[in-house]
């Protein structure tokens, strides 16, 4: 069983990483689209600015995406041919629409918005983002509906020593798909509102010139931040309903439920233990709960502060906190990503095929250096994001080299 959870542990890292790039990415690309259609209607030269500052960070961000999202990818055929030989004709069919969502018309839609800014008429180069953003959003919800199958494998039939996908319907209805859905894509708008508020008090506190630009870019990410905390709160309780009865008692940590839970699984797959690790579910879900609320807390104080301009502009104590706060969203995510993953063990297909059946023929040697070379690479890349990251949020508005004219401003002709 080492040589497994030295698999899972690999894999934990890769898609935990991979996890904070795609948070960030659906969170951002809202608020820049939100951003640069007031400033298309409003001609509002200070919303531009914002879009051309909040749009490089987000293309920052979504380049380094890319890149851990295809390792983690190929972790599927390196580490986990049996759960793709097993289950891959089934979930397989929805990582295969979501390829062709984010590689293809995201992509394509993304360079038409950056290389496109002197270029594209104005309302064309809104509609660039707007589709990026939304097919951002259809990526992440076919990622879910595949992961949905796992938790709550539904719409498939046995065949042979395989499953064979019979209703896409039901597996795109899926309730374990759909709610968790809603419930990421609330928490990405929490990580998006609350790094543009850290951002902005960053620069708010070191008394900017750009007090317009930063000013109201607090307030958006506040004034998303707030509202998607009670949207991502609702749908993770309804999330509850969705959830295994082994994991329900791991959860609740009763002996009586959970000696319950393990008995039904023992008479109907034979004898093992089937009940996840109590104190990585319960840990993982007290972490993201108290840190919900945390946010919540923090978010409804501030979207009251914010309505006082001379607070906005000159509390720097409250300026600390909001910056401190930018990388609570993403441990919070995190916990809540571990608290759905670990409570379906010891199942990759939850009731059909289990972790350890689900990996590839691998020796501890395979796995000890794979895991080594795989974490090493994703440190890197995390550490090169957040450098370029942090580089680009302390330079401001005045060093953006996205879109550096005016949206219409034409092209010049070169002369030979």
């Amino acid at each position: 069983m080492e040589t497994v959870d030295l698999a899972r542990l690999q894999f934990a890292l890769t898609a935990g990483a991979h996890f904070l790039f795609v948070a960030l990415t659906l969170g951002l690309a809202t608020l820049v689209a939100v951003i640069q259609t007031r400033a298309t209607f409003g001609g509002d030269p200070v919303h531009l600015r914002m879009t051309r500052f909040w749009g490089q960070l987000y293309i920052i961000n979504y380049a380094m995406g890319i890149v851990t999202g295809l390792v983690m990818e190929f972790q599927l055929g390196l580490s986990w041919s049996g759960l793709t030989e097993y289950a891959g004709d089934v979930f397989g069919s929805a990582l295969a629409i979501e390829t062709l969502v984010a590689f293809f018309v995201e992509s394509t839609f993304l360079g038409l918005w950056i290389f496109g800014w002197n270029k594209l008429n104005r309302w064309a180069h809104l509609a660039a983002i707007w589709v990026v953003t939304l097919t951002a959003y259809a990526s992440a919800f076919w990622i879910m509906v595949s992961n949905g199958f796992l938790q709550n494998p539904v719409g498939h039939v046995p065949d042979g020593d395989r499953l064979r996908l019979v209703d896409f319907g039901a597996m795109v209805a899926n309730p374990a798909a759909q709610v968790a859905f809603w419930h990421v894509l609330g928490g990405a708008l929490i990580v998006g509102g609350f790094f543009l508020a850290g951002v902005s008090a960053y620069h708010l506190r070191r008394r900017t010139a750009e007090q317009d630009v930063f000013r109201k870019s607090l307030r958006i990410g506040l004034g998303v931040a707030l509202p998607a905390t009670f949207f991502t709160a609702t749908f993770g309780g309804l999330g509850f309903e969705t959830m295994q009865p082994t994991k329900v008692a791991a959860w609740v940590n009763d002996a009586g439920r959970l000696a319950a839970a393990q008995a039904e699984m023992v008479a109907r797959h034979g004898p093992g233990d089937y009940l996840p690790p109590v104190a990585w579910v319960q840990t993982s879900g007290i972490t993201m709960m108290t840190l919900f609320a945390l946010m919540m807390f923090v978010a409804g104080l501030s979207c009251l502060l914010m309505f006082f301009r001379p607070v906005v502009r000159g509390f720097r104590l409250w300026h600390w906190l909001l910056t401190l706060m930018i990388p609570v969203p993403f441990v919070a995510m995190l916990s809540g990503w571990i608290f759905r993953e670990m409570g379906r063990q010891p199942w990759a297909v939850y009731g059909l095929l289990r972790t350890s059946e689900a990996m590839s023929p691998m020796t501890e040697a395979q796995v000890r250096f794979s895991s080594f070379a795989f974490a090493t690479v994703f440190a890197v890349l995390i550490v090169i994001n957040y450098w370029l990251l942090a580089r680009a949020a302390r330079r401001g508005p005045a060093e953006v080299a996205l879109g550096d004219r005016p949206i219409d401003a034409p092209v010049p002709v070169p002369s030979f």
